[in-house]
């Protein structure tokens, strides 16, 4: 018998730490325990079990390194289901309301997988003509802002993981082969682990500025009846100075070396860079060069379709996939499998996420801040609902948060609670709330969480805590600006 429970821990989430595997175990026989006192105790079972489910799935999310958090995840997630916390028709909803975000996933990110060679030459020349440090993580910042205005968060994410995996190979490669020392390839991880984060912190000061930038946006914009214009414009009196501060951030911590940064790349890995894709040039075939033409126009033409949003995001990515695939000569089952290793974990964590927010929703886990923000006088609530978005989105899901708020300001303002003006303020509010402070935790950001859970972040010891602290000079940055901004001429 002893045996044969060895055996079965052993199996149980695989190669995951024991004291991990020991946790996971303790929340699945307390949680049930406490569902039971609780409802002899007369207690609120649903609100205090839904927290309790909420910071036990954050916790697989910290350790995502010692195991993927689908699996520790979801087992929590179906015994929320169990206990009727929420129902599957809940869930199917959330499911609903994030079709697009999902569709992104499994089809634009996939598409992205069959420009890698583009992007790595591209981002290869930025790195042979750019060699100052601060100018790299502006560049990386700044285009990511730019790109992810026009385009999408998670699209632009995702260029920076591929590319970001093509040059961990590229060191990996060297050390194996014993020309870089231990210590170069690890000042190239921290020099990664720079970049990438300046990057995904982009994503955020460039989405929150426009319509398209991130989910929720949409969303914001619909229920206010705002055109693409008048959305810029109606965040810009905050986005612009926060966009402006997240830059003067960037310099002042890769010269001042604040939370890791100032890695620098050595020298002879950049060679190594400059002398692999010099070397790949030089052999590379005709029917190469063409694919990185075919790879260059289909781009031209994505950032057009997504910018003037022709389709949703992720049908277009799906075409996208489709003519990369076609006109590369890339038909075989095997070879397509490659493309969609990446974002379909990801994807069934998201869904897995779902059931929590379903939990959060029908538990009305953040009722009593909604309802306290709502009852204060009309001249605090700006700023009072821009921190209560910032602080809910940064410990649950951004897109949630938003739904939520502007379902509660629009029955405020049908029942003649609040004007359209106040309205209007209280939507900028909630944008910016949702976008900016949420950089504190990679749960606040779809990005983000991909960013973690991608296989790039194991590779270069990307981990949960050390994404908030990376983050963390940005979060206040952001923060503080975002707030003063809402004060000051919201």
């Amino acid at each position: 018998m002893t045996n044969v429970l060895s055996t079965f821990f052993d199996s149980f989430l695989g190669n995951a730490p024991s004291w991990y595997k020991r946790t996971i175990f303790g929340f699945l026989i307390i949680n049930p325990a406490l569902y039971f006192l609780l409802n002899i105790l007369g207690l609120e079972t649903g609100f205090i079990l839904g927290w309790i489910f909420l910071l036990q799935f954050i916790f697989t999310l910290i350790f995502s390194i010692q195991c993927y958090p689908l699996q520790p995840g979801g087992l929590i997630a179906f015994q929320a289901l169990l206990m009727g916390l929420t129902d599957t028709y809940q869930v199917f909803h959330e499911i609903e309301g994030n079709l697009e975000v999902l569709l992104l996933l499994m089809f634009m990110v996939s598409a992205i997988f069959f420009m890698k060679d583009l992007l790595l030459v591209i981002f290869t020349k930025i790195i042979e003509f750019f060699e100052n440090k601060i100018i790299l993580s502006l560049l990386f910042l700044f285009s990511s802002a730019f790109l992810s205005a026009f385009l999408d968060a998670l699209t632009v994410t995702a260029v920076l993981i591929s590319v970001s995996i093509g040059f961990y190979n590229i060191f990996a490669d060297n050390l194996k082969n014993k020309t870089i020392t231990q210590q170069e390839f690890d000042q190239g991880k921290a020099f990664l682990r720079d970049i990438v984060m300046h990057g995904a912190v982009g994503t955020a000061l460039g989405g929150v500025c426009t319509i398209v930038g991130e989910p929720q946006n949409l969303l914001i914009a619909t229920k206010a009846d705002w055109s693409f214009i008048e959305f810029f414009l109606r965040m810009a009196p905050v986005t612009i100075p926060v966009l402006f501060f997240g830059i003067l951030t960037c310099i002042i911590i890769e010269k001042l070396k604040l939370s890791e940064y100032g890695a620098q790349l050595p020298t002879t890995l950049r060679d190594k860079l400059i002398d692999a894709a010099l070397e790949k040039e030089k052999n590379r075939t005709n029917i190469e060069n063409t694919h990185l033409v075919i790879e260059a126009f289909l781009g031209i033409l994505l950032i057009f379709a997504l910018a003037f949003h022709l389709a949703q995001v992720g049908v277009i990515g799906l075409f996208l996939l489709v003519f990369l695939t076609a006109f590369k000569g890339i038909t075989s089952e095997h070879d397509l499998g490659e493309a969609f290793k990446e974002p379909l974990p990801f994807t069934a964590l998201l869904v897995i996420f779902f059931v929590i927010v379903a939990v959060i929703h029908d538990q009305n886990l953040f009722s009593p801040v909604t309802s306290y923000v709502l009852s204060t006088s009309p001249d605090i609530q700006t700023p009072l609902f821009f921190i209560a978005n910032g602080v809910l989105s940064a410990i649950s899901d951004n897109v949630f948060v938003a739904t939520v708020y502007m379902n509660e300001i629009m029955a405020a303002l049908n029942d003649g609670l609040i004007n359209r003006e106040q309205f209007d303020n209280l939507a900028v509010a909630i944008n910016t709330g949702t976008n900016l402070p949420s950089v504190a935790t990679p749960n606040g950001q779809a990005a983000f969480l991909f960013l973690l859970t991608s296989s790039l972040a194991p590779l270069i010891g990307l981990s949960y805590l050390k994404m908030v602290y990376k983050a963390l000079p940005y979060t206040i940055a952001l923060t503080i600006v975002g707030l003063i901004c809402v004060i000051l001429f919201i």
